[in-house]
């Protein structure tokens, strides 16, 4: 039954499973040949001239078979399973602590939808992991070659992301968020894309999810000292060759698995030709899927040609972000712990089988080498110590040995699982839960228990973290964690990656170095407290100034102000913050590939907001106000609020208009308060606006879209910035226009409509006084008083003047409406004043407070002021005998004060002698004619002076002119 490219190695294999496909389904059919299809897989990828080394992602197994397979080829070039375009990253990993993912990000896309962006892949790391070990021997080893030659981060999604599987569990804890929404690629995905075998798999092997089934029928045997090299490769090709023929007619998946394996084999072969290189010195790492591949291309003999297609525009920044177990968990949906347990046993086999692992010098969490690298001899004919494998080694037939050899049973390591058991039960008191030496010993003997129930001699770890739940956790969880997640943490924990600050990028280097004077370890993960005293240290403001643009750039609790605040025209002089940018470094690191630094990723993003094609009137003004506030740029918040200006110029709606009128005003304060003179574009904005809204303003009142919280910031804008806008030019008479040929329907908008009346004078106070008592006299009005009350209290908006009139009213409804109407109407009222007009409540309780009485016990007798009645305006009479002028017998009385004010007007005649008479008003004329001219002048009188003898007496005058005189001699005498 051998094919013609089919070596006699696994002759009798194919004989044993041709029997046993007889045997089980009566005939050749299709298990026939999907048994002997396996064997020719493996069988070509044994043959291959490249040695293909099938690993398993995070599999200690195969971290411990690579080791030892590295030490004994010594390969010259290693391929590797990996984003051709993150190779440039990996010399950075000796600066991280692992675990860490590789990273390629866009946020600016160009040849993808714009509804991708931002795009982002990772790759994690760990060291417990076959890609960490070959990528620390060749970075390490003089004369070695390591080439990536998967798929570009650019083709990842060129080609198709839906197998891929990303981190979407929102009930996941923080860590397993680390990576955020990145597309995940790993070395090695092997699982069964066959749901049922999948599930077969777990029932007759009596395991609750994959993790643990690879971990008990193939971790544990492979990772025996027994199992040699070519045992490994070869069980791995089977499993590999298993899942690839099993696997459904997923026509997508298949197919981008199939070009991958095309693009990796097509990187080889022109690796191989422009260097020389003998493939017998490769080693080529991939997972198992497809280090049987099937396509054309496979192998240095591949006689298919793949044509790669070029990269789009998009430009991508590469870095490093700090991963952790769970976060890779939760990316590639395995099983919760299940990393952690790999890194456990990763640790076990090291020091069962006493391989040495590789390290990357200077690894930050690792021990330093003892000796150094022996180089590797590129000349062919150089000698080397390390003896050179069996060439036909690799040819045998192990596999069928593997498969014959029953499960070597494991003794029960006591020692160990009493220690698990005390540890948990430690563990579990620490954290809350009334457990005793008796649930350390019912744990250890339910291990026990539940190992041999599902047909193994030694528990693992799994079985132990079963018995532990089933022991512990009674009824509830008394703490934050949970005994399972007590075991994953006693098993290693969720080990936390750190990405050193040599491999930072420039922008997070330049936060750091800003950051030093607080004298903090910024790179920990927890919260730590900032002090800032800038009133005795000034050398701390460029802190608070980075520290303010970290909380506008980056997620909520990276950079918590504790106590101070930043707002226009006001600095804090002392700050106390909560930092956590050791726990929130992929932020930072992100943060990276936008800029060089945090000012110049603040002003991209600001000016992305102000010209996106969303972008609103109102956004933009809060661009231009963090630009003030942060930056301290007047050169973009003008040229933001320029833009401004042209947004609000084509907007016709009056969605933002609440946050227009609070923006706009609190710039205007700014302005006014720090500079000379208002900048050119909030005057054109000011006058610009007042238009626009006079414009709009009668459609609002009809609109059924716009609430009346916008109406009323409508007439706030127009009321608050009619002084502004007028002196700019504006005519009030828009305004007026405006408000006449407004005509609303809407209870709470005729309110408003008569609160504007008010403010511009066509509506007295009394009118609208009566208006409200009309509402409450009609029944038919009454359920609706609640919207006319909430118009009134939106109305304090633009007319704040209005407060006493909305208590009158509340205060009438209340006092007036009868209990059968009041006590269900009472509900409506407060959920309208509630959700349509809660911030201007203070407004309304200080005139309330302001009205009523203070006191409890005057409240029988008080009476409203609008049921006051007026008081009669106040006459002034004169008693007999009195003078007629009081303020002229007080200037005798006080001589002093008369004689300074003489002395400062330059009067020296001095005071009339007492019994003389004052002179009359004619006779101050002809006393004083300069006054007389200039009064004359001034009304238009013409002619001269009478002669002496022809004057009119001063009582003929006043005869002849007796208004006239009466007012002069009044102003006269009293001046």
């Amino acid at each position: 039954m051998s094919g013609p490219h089919e070596s006699g190695t696994f002759t009798a294999l194919r004989g044993q499973l041709q029997d046993a496909a007889t045997a089980f389904a009566g005939g050749p059919d299709a298990l026939e040949g999907i048994l002997l299809g396996m064997v020719d897989d493996v069988d070509r990828a044994v043959r291959e001239p490249l040695e293909i080394f099938p690993v398993c992602h995070h599999s200690p197994a195969s971290a411990t078979a690579m080791a030892r397979r590295l030490r004994e080829k010594q390969p010259k070039v290693v391929y590797l399973e990996l984003c051709e375009d993150m190779a440039p990253l990996l010399t950075e990993l000796r600066n991280c602590r692992l675990p860490v993912a590789v990273q390629a990000f866009a946020g600016d896309v160009d040849g993808f939808p714009q509804d991708w962006a931002p795009l982002s892949v990772v790759a994690p790391i760990t060291e417990a992991s076959a890609e960490y070990q070959a990528i620390a021997y060749a970075l390490d080893t003089p004369g070695v070659e390591l080439v990536l030659v998967d798929r570009s981060a650019d083709h990842v999604f060129q080609w198709d992301t839906g197998g891929v599987q990303t981190a979407e569990d929102t009930d996941a804890p923080a860590e397993a968020a680390l990576h955020g929404e990145a597309v995940g690629v790993e070395l090695g995905d092997l699982r069964p894309r066959f749901a049922e075998l999948e599930e077969h798999l777990l029932r007759h092997g009596r395991v609750r999810h994959w993790s643990e089934w690879w971990h008990q029928y193939v971790e544990v045997p492979l990772g025996d000292s027994a199992a040699d090299h070519d045992t490994y490769r070869q069980v791995m090709f089977l499993v590999g060759s298993l899942f690839r023929r099993l696997a459904p007619g997923d026509g997508v998946r298949v197919r981008v698995d199939e070009d991958r394996e095309r693009y990796m084999w097509t990187r080889m072969r022109e690796h191989l030709t422009a260097t020389g290189t003998d493939p017998a010195d490769c080693l080529y790492v991939c997972g198992a899927f497809h280090a049987v591949s099937r396509v054309e291309e496979f192998g240095v003999h591949g006689t298919g040609t793949f044509a790669i297609s070029p990269r789009t525009a998009t430009t991508w920044q590469y870095g490093l972000i700090p991963s952790s177990h769970a976060a890779i968990e939760a990316q590639f949906g395995l099983a919760a712990g299940s990393v952690s347990i790999a890194s456990t046993e990763w640790a076990k086999s090291l020091k069962r089988t006493r391989v040495r692992p590789h390290r990357l010098e200077g690894q930050a969490g690792t021990k330093k080498a003892s000796a150094k690298k022996t180089p590797v001899k590129k000349a062919r004919g150089s000698h080397t110590t390390v003896p050179a494998p069996d060439s036909t080694a690799g040819d045998a037939d192990r596999l069928s040995g593997f498969l014959r050899r029953p499960p070597v049973l494991d003794g029960l390591d006591e020692a160990e699982l009493l220690g698990w058991s005390v540890d948990i039960v430690r563990a579990a008191r620490r954290n809350g839960y009334l457990a005793s030496t008796a649930d350390a010993i019912a744990v250890f003997e339910t291990s026990v228990l539940l190992a041999r129930m599902r047909d193994r001699a030694k528990p693992t770890p799994y079985d132990f973290q079963d018995a532990a739940v089933t022991c512990i956790e009674k009824d509830a969880v008394p703490g934050q964690r949970d005994v399972r997640r007590l075991v994953e943490i006693m098993m290693g924990g969720d080990r936390i990656g750190q990405v050193g600050y040599d491999a930072l990028p420039p922008l997070a280097r330049d936060v750091h170095d800003r950051l030093a004077p607080l004298g903090l370890k910024l790179q920990q993960r927890g919260v730590q407290r900032a002090l800032l005293d800038m009133a005795s240290r000034p050398e701390l403001r460029p802190c608070s100034d980075v520290l303010w643009m970290l909380r506008r750039l980056m997620p909520h609790g990276a950079a918590r102000p504790i106590m101070g605040e930043r707002r226009l025209g006001e600095r804090s002089i002392q700050e106390s913050w909560d930092l956590a940018l050791g726990t929130h470094q992929r932020a930072l690191i992100e943060l990276g590939y936008e800029g060089v630094s945090i000012e110049q990723v603040l002003e991209q993003r600001l000016r992305r907001d102000a010209y996106g094609p969303q972008a609103t009137t109102a956004t933009v003004l809060a661009a231009v106000e963090d630009a003030v506030l942060y930056l301290r740029s007047r050169r973009l918040a003008d040229e933001l609020g320029t833009h401004a200006l042209k947004l609000l110029a084509t907007e016709r709606s009056v969605d933002g208009a609440p946050e227009v009128l609070r923006r706009v005003r609190g710039l205007l304060a700014y302005y006014r308060t720090s500079e000379p003179a208002l900048p050119a574009w909030i005057e054109s904005f000011v006058k610009t606006g007042y238009a626009h809204y006079c414009t709009l303003l009668p459609m609002a009142f009809r609109d059924e879209d716009a609430t009346v919280g916008q109406v009323a910031a409508m007439l706030g804008f127009l009321f608050s910035m009619e002084s502004l806008a007028l002196s700019l030019g504006c005519d009030r008479a828009q305004l007026e226009l405006a408000v006449a040929q407004s005509h609303p329907e809407e209870p709470s908008r005729t309110a408003l409509l008569w609160a504007a009346q008010v403010q511009l004078g066509t509506l007295s106070r009394a009118e609208l006084r009566d208006r409200c008592d009309a509402l409450l006299d009609n029944p038919l009005v009454v359920p609706a008083y609640p919207r006319y009350l909430s118009g009134f209290v939106h109305a304090l908006e633009p007319v704040p003047g209005l407060a006493d009139v909305v208590v009158e009213a509340v205060s009438n409804a209340f006092g007036r409406l009868p209990d059968a109407v009041l006590l269900p109407w009472l509900p409506l009222l407060i959920t309208t004043m509630r959700s349509g007009a809660a911030e201007l409540a203070p407004l309304l309780i200080r005139e309330a407070g302001r009205v009523f009485p203070g006191r409890l016990a005057t409240l029988d007798t008080w009476i409203p002021p609008w049921r006051t009645p007026p008081a009669p305006p106040a006459t002034r009479r004169s008693q007999p005998g009195a003078p007629h002028h009081q303020g002229a017998a007080l200037l005798p009385a006080h001589p002093a004060t008369c004689d300074a004010v003489a002395e400062l007007l330059g009067c020296t005649e001095g005071w009339t002698q007492a019994d003389v008479p004052p002179a009359s008003g004619a006779g101050l004329l002809s006393i004083h004619p300069t006054t007389c001219d200039a009064v004359a002048e001034l009304l238009g009188c013409e002619g001269t002076w009478a002669a002496s003898g022809s004057a009119r007496s001063g009582a003929a005058l006043t005869t002849g002119h007796p208004a006239t005189a009466k007012a002069l001699d009044s102003l006269l005498t009293t001046t």
